[in-house]
This record gives C-alpha cells, structure tokens and sequence, in this order.
C-alpha cells in the first residue's frame, strides 16, 4: 500500500510536470505565431540620459509625477532587472552593438568637444578626418541595431544625443543603419542645452538665437551665484529638446506608415535629464514646493518634460491612426547621476549625517545616507558610473497594445544588448549570429525565452561585474583588488558579502568573468577613451 501511494503521488508530479511544460510551449508558440501574422509594427526606442529609474512614478518615484511613461508601465511590460551600463558611452556603444561593454576591442570612444572646433579653427572635413584616425573601424561584417531594422524593410530615423560618443561622423551614423538623423554629433556639447547648430543627416542646421560655443552648458553645483548663471538667458533662446521634438514629430508626418507603405523604426536618445541642469521653465508642480531647492526644481521639471514628450509621442501616434501597431519601448542608458548637488545637503561621495567618506568595500552611497530628496536609484547601493547595482540597473518598459498584456512585471533579467536580437524577433528576421544579447520577444509575448546565464557590465571607475540569471553578483573593484559576492533576491541593497560563505560559487563566478574579460582585467574597465592629444590640435 505504502509503495501504491508513493508511485501515485509520482505519476501526480510527473502529469503536472507534463501539463506545465505543455502550457509553457503553447504560450511560446501562440507568441511566435503572433510575430509572424502581425503586420510589422512601428517601433520608437526612447532612451532616456542619466535617468535612474526611481525618478519614475512606476518605480516608486513620490515627488515627479510621470504619468505618461506610467500608463506605458500600465497598459505594457515592466522589467524589474533590467541593466543598461555604467554611463553613457558603453551604454549606447553595448545597445548598438549587440554586444556587452567588457570589449575594448570591439569599441573605444573619441574625447568629446572637437566639434566646438567647428568653423572656429576646424572645417568639418578636417574634424570628420581626426574622428576616424583614431576610432576603431567597423568591421565589413558587422551589423548594428538600424541596419537589423532596414533589412526588414524598415525605414530607420535617429533623433538627439548620436551615436556612443563622444564625437562621431555622419558617414558612422550612416554605417550604423540610420537613414535618417537629426542631432548632436558631439556628446560634450550634449551638456548644454542651446546649441548654435546641430546636424541634419550630416548638414549643419544652425539654430538662430543660441550663440554659445558651449551650447549653454551651466555650472554643476548650486550656490546663489550659480542660481544666477544658470538663469542669464544671453545666447539662450530655443531648447534643444523642443528643436529635437519638432523634427520628430515632423519626421512622423512625414513617414506614415499608412501613406508610404512602409514601418518606421526610431531612435530617441534624448538628453533628458542629463546634468548641468538646465530647464526654460519650473514647471508648476515644483514651483512652491517647500521642500525643494531651486535647482532641485528645475531637475524635476526636466524629468516632467520627458514625462510629457512620452506623451506627446503617445499621442501623436494615435492621431496618426497607427498607435495600435507601434511598440513603444522606453529606457535609460545608465544608473541615476544628481546634478543637482548642494554644499551640505547632497554628497554623493560621503555620509551627510557622519561626515565618513565611502570607501566602495564597506561603505557605499545610498539616498538616504547622501541627501538625495528624490531616491533616483531606488533604494539600491551607488549610482552612475559605479559597478553597484544602482550604477547600471536601468527602468525598461514596452507598450503594444494588445499583443503585451497589460500591467505586467517580469523578473527576467535583460540587458540593453538583448534589444539587437529581441527587435529582430519581433519584426520577423533571423536572429543576428555572434552577438552577446539574446532575444526575450517570448516574454513580451505571454510566453518564455531562453534566459542568458549571466549578464556582463563594466565601470570605468572599479571594474567589472556579473550577474547570473538567478541573481547571483560578482563584483570587482580592480584599483583595490577585491572580490566580493552577493545574492541579489535577498539583498536588494548589496549589504551582505557572501565570498566567506561561498568560495566555490566565487571562483567560479570569477572563472567566467575573467573569460568575458578575454584574459585582461583591464577590460572591465570598459572602452578606451583616446586622448584629446591624438586629434592633433
């Protein structure tokens, strides 16, 4: 008797397991069948610039009210683990690429500035030239992210902060895939937010009334006299997020899909809310609010302008008639960075409270140790540029009416190097060979994809880290020479050390990064930055 029931509750688990499996495949492939009798959709990849995702209303954000991007989150897919890099360079060189930013080899980037050079000392020949003598060539085999999208008919647009920086060429963004691009070819001039000109598909528009070499670019820190700056509106007078919109939404009119026959797929690296602050207005929310400094203000309208500009996109595709078969996709390049430091209120380098410098082992920058009124990286440990969690865990988002299931949130961990291939999926090409990301359009889906094993991140200033898919975190301060594990879905905050504990899991994981490391530490450092020296001037 004891022997029947043992072997009942076996062929029990056995049925259930078989009945799971069964589900699991049909879900897999109803999605499939969904890609391949949908007509192509429309796809616009919003990326947003320094935006950590607790500054959004969907992660928990309590003072900046984003209700655009949350109805994304409510009618779409959020991911809980999502990672873009450690700042912007890797970030947009890794989304472009298909491939993790532990490849020195694969990427470097220029010194930024060159192009204020521009009819002042340099013609754009000469610049053009100095750019691609010392920028890594793409290789004739290489496919980048547009061109994934022109081979399956697309007709593909970029719009804002080019390329990975932080200078580029037209003839680059041209070999990347984008048949159209309007914007910034020099990310220092980025951080400034008038600029005399910009480029239209490598012709340079000037912009009447913004005469600043600079492109207005503000001081960092707020005091009385930096308020003022900030606020002189000489040589000021059109905000290049407006002049980027306007050519947007004009691009939209101009390539409906109903009328040419032919999807779109667009590119939106906004500068938005990427420091020094700058805004042409507070917006009313903030205006009286008592527990706000001024350049807090003006940070959070910034974010309240993408905010709208999301909306602005939503809304237009629906006058357009075409929103219900455009994806949406919305994200950031990096971790949360606060331009908005103040003498006594924020420090991202020390303890307010204690006045104790973080050393990055024991000690490490969280919101409510360094002032941040906002928690911009939602409670996690660091932020831009650093190798903890908050360094490069980035919000994502995607919105397709009807074909993701409202309101849901998956644990799968991603990364911005898994767009190439999921994009690919969705628009119905074969998936893209030799790449580090791997397609999650199963998930979006209602379905299951295959999860990489680990996900792989660099930090110029500490070194590089790996995350396994089940939460496992290696990560590795090069300068000092520490190892240290943690398991991230008991320790959301990187508190707890787990090397003692597990050696065996350590070595192993430190097996597997070195290998992604392709034997030389100094490559979780990310891309080389060559010197402004190598451009001759």
């Amino acid at each position: 008797m004891r022997f029947y029931k043992i072997w009942k509750g076996l062929l029990a688990v056995l049925f259930l397991g078989i009945v799971s499996c069964t589900q699991i495949n049909k879900k897999n492939k109803e999605a499939a069948n969904a890609v391949e009798q949908n007509e192509k959709p429309n796809i616009i990849l919003i990326y947003a610039d320094d935006l950590g995702r607790g500054m959004l209303g969907t992660y928990g954000q309590k003072i900046v009210k984003t209700p655009n991007i949350d109805r994304l989150a409510n009618q779409g897919m959020k991911f809980e683990n999502s990672y873009g890099s450690h700042y912007c360079s890797p970030a947009r060189a890794s989304l472009l690429t298909g491939m993790h930013d532990v490849r020195r080899d694969l990427f470097n980037t220029t010194t930024g500035g060159i192009y204020m050079k521009l009819d002042n000392g340099l013609s754009l020949p000469q610049i053009e030239e100095k750019i691609e003598k010392i920028m890594i060539p793409a290789k004739q085999e290489e496919v980048f992210l547009g061109q994934v999208a022109q081979q399956a008919g697309y007709t593909t647009a970029e719009f804002g902060k080019l390329e990975w920086g932080f200078a580029t060429t037209a003839a680059r963004v041209k070999r990347h895939g984008w048949d159209y691009h309007f914007g910034y070819y020099d990310h220092r001039r980025c951080h400034g937010f008038y600029p005399p000109f910009l480029f239209r598909n490598g012709v340079k528009v000037d912009i009447p009334g913004n005469t600043l070499v600079d492109c207005g670019k503000g001081p960092s820190e707020e005091s009385p006299e930096n308020y003022k700056k900030r606020w002189d509106m000489t040589g000021k007078k059109v905000y290049s997020e407006h002049i980027i919109m306007d050519e947007m939404l004009g691009y939209l009119d101009k390539n409906n899909p109903t009328k040419t026959g032919k999807p779109f797929f667009i590119y939106f690296p906004t500068q938005l809310p990427h420091g020094p602050v700058a805004i042409p207005e507070v917006h009313e929310d903030f205006k009286n609010n008592p527990n706000l400094t001024e350049i807090e203000k003006e940070y959070a309208s910034m974010v309240k302008m993408l905010d709208t500009d999301v909306g602005r996109i939503y809304e237009k595709l629906e006058k357009m008639g075409i929103l219900d078969n455009t994806i949406l996709v919305f994200t950031s390049d990096n971790g949360h960075a606060m331009p908005y430091p103040e003498v006594g209120r924020l420090d991202d380098k020390r303890n307010i409270h204690t006045g104790q410098k973080y050393d990055d082992i024991q000690t490490r920058f969280y919101s409510e140790t360094s002032g941040d009124v906002f928690d911009g990286n939602d409670g996690m440990s660091g932020y831009k540029r650093s190798n903890w969690e908050g360094g490069s865990r980035v919000p994502l988002i995607w919105y397709w009416k009807n074909k993701i299931e409202s309101g849901t949130l998956t644990e799968q961990r991603v990364a911005n190097y898994d767009f190439m291939n999921t994009m690919a999926e969705l628009i119905g090409v074969p998936e893209v060979k030799n790449k580090d990301g791997v397609s999650y359009a199963k998930t979006l889906l209602g379905g299951k994809s295959k999860e990489r094993a680990y996900t792989v991140l660099s930090s110029h200033t500490m070194g590089p880290s790996l995350i396994t898919k089940d939460g496992w975190k290696l990560r590795y301060y090069l300068k000092k020479e520490i190892f240290q594990l943690y398991y991230l879905p008991d320790d959301y905050k990187e508190e707890h050390n787990l090397s003692e504990k597990f050696p065996e899991k350590l070595e192993a994981l430190k097996t597997l990064l070195y290998k992604e490391c392709n034997g030389d530490w100094e490559n979780g450092l990310g891309p080389k930055k060559m010197s402004a020296k190598l451009y001759g001037i």
